[in-house]
């Protein structure tokens, strides 16, 4: 072998292995920042829970992918904008963090799934609610995982419908979430026949709802609509009963975490009927899953708490099967992959972002009903995912226009 030849070949060596580095794991570890509501309203469906369902999901795969080890971190966003992209830019940009999961507050995670998009960073969202996050905030590295307005509103509008009650009144928390679900909710009823009296909104954890819950009343609507989450969807209930709404008018939370209907209770919850995309006693795996959870946090997952576990796990797939953790090729893998597992069955990730699956009919069964702890719902109905997510020909993604 002459010099020359020996150069190219020791040359050709140091690119391959180049390539081979390039290729595979970035920092010799793989971080997962899971930034959530620690301490606020969000807390106990994401939280404390979603940071051990992200432990978990790693503990399963083995605690290594690539051979390399898998960190989970955490941060609490506070349900402050700044506070939140501040996280994430710091991780992103110094603390070696590859994938920012669950991000359960939609005006946070719009500006994560921009930073996403600018770093080539992974974001997958499984706790906001806005379907913005797959339309003007869409991008190739961010992913909308476990629900949005659009799919909690339209199973559970189109049902109320079909009852023949026409008449509907909104109660609307007063950030992103809420305008974008309180738009949602009326375009779903207008589409089907109905009309909405009137829209009042409330401030974030409102520690008071009897104005706005007077107003409703005074509509003479037939039906409310609750646009909010967690304590707020709790406290408009609360006061609904207390003055005696709750007999004759039909409520229509748009988002109920299993956590919620623990704090409300059957006496106070019996017969709302709401969409859900995960329930622990659905099938032997979610059973099988949530009572591994249950036995670590002393309570049955929320359906956020589940996807997270969910999207990591399918995240690290992705990865595997990719041979690295660079973010667009594994967000490219990730959209080429079914997602069968204890959350969903036949789940897939759109061009657009969004993991389409089935979503569920439930309503919350009277104390006579549950057998015991945590028995809180009847499944209704299953509505495809196909049917129960805003379709493609609808995105303003620009992923999808601009094809």
């Amino acid at each position: 072998m002459t010099l020359r030849t020996s150069t190219a070949a020791a040359s050709l060596l140091a690119c391959a292995t180049l390539a081979v580095q390039a290729a595979g794991i970035s920092d010799d570890k793989v971080k997962i920042g899971v930034l959530s509501d620690m301490s606020g309203q969000y807390a106990d469906s994401g939280g404390k829970g979603s940071v051990e369902a992200a432990k978990m999901a790693v503990e399963d795969f083995g605690g290594k992918v690539l051979g390399k080890p898998v960190e989970v971190v955490f941060a609490d966003h506070q349900n402050k904008a700044d506070i939140g992209g501040t996280k994430a830019r710091q991780w992103w940009d110094a603390e070696g963090v590859d994938m920012i999961v669950d991000i359960n507050n939609s005006a946070i995670a719009g500006a994560v799934f921009t930073m996403a998009k600018e770093r080539g960073k992974v974001a997958i969202s499984t706790g906001a609610l806005s379907t913005g996050l797959t339309n003007e905030f869409c991008g190739p590295t961010s992913v909308h995982y476990t629900v949005d307005s659009y799919s909690l509103g339209k199973s559970a509008v189109q049902s109320i419908l079909a009852q023949g009650k026409k008449d509907w009144y909104i109660v609307a928390v007063d950030y992103a979430y809420g305008k974008v679900t309180a738009a949602t909710v009326t375009d779903f009823v207008k589409e089907g026949g109905g009309k909405v009296l009137g829209t009042v909104y409330h401030p974030f954890n409102a520690s008071d709802f009897s104005s706005f819950m007077m107003q409703a009343q005074a509509s003479k609507a037939q039906v409310i609509a609750l646009a909010n989450a967690t304590q707020d969807t709790v406290n408009s209930i609360k006061t609904a009963r207390e003055f005696g709404m709750t007999k004759n008018l039909t409520f229509v939370p748009q988002l109920i975490y299993i956590n919620d209907a623990h704090a409300m209770g059957l006496e106070l919850g019996q017969g709302l009927t709401f969409a859900t995309a995960f329930y622990w006693d659905r099938n032997d795996a979610s059973r099988e899953w949530s009572k591994k959870y249950q036995g670590r946090m002393k309570k049955m997952p929320s359906m956020n708490q589940a996807s997270v576990y969910s999207a990591v796990t399918q995240y690290l797939k992705a990865i595997e099967a990719a041979g690295t953790d660079e973010g667009l090729t594994v967000t490219k893998q990730l959209k080429t992959m079914k997602i069968n597992d204890m959350f969903s069955q036949n789940g897939y990730v759109r061009e657009d972002g969004r993991m389409v699956h089935d979503m569920f009919l439930v309503q919350m069964k009277t104390p006579k009903e549950s057998k015991g702890p945590w028995d809180y719902y009847k499944i209704l109905d299953t509505i495809p995912g196909e049917q129960a997510f805003q379709p493609l020909s609808k995105s303003t993604c620009s992923l999808v226009t601009q094809k």
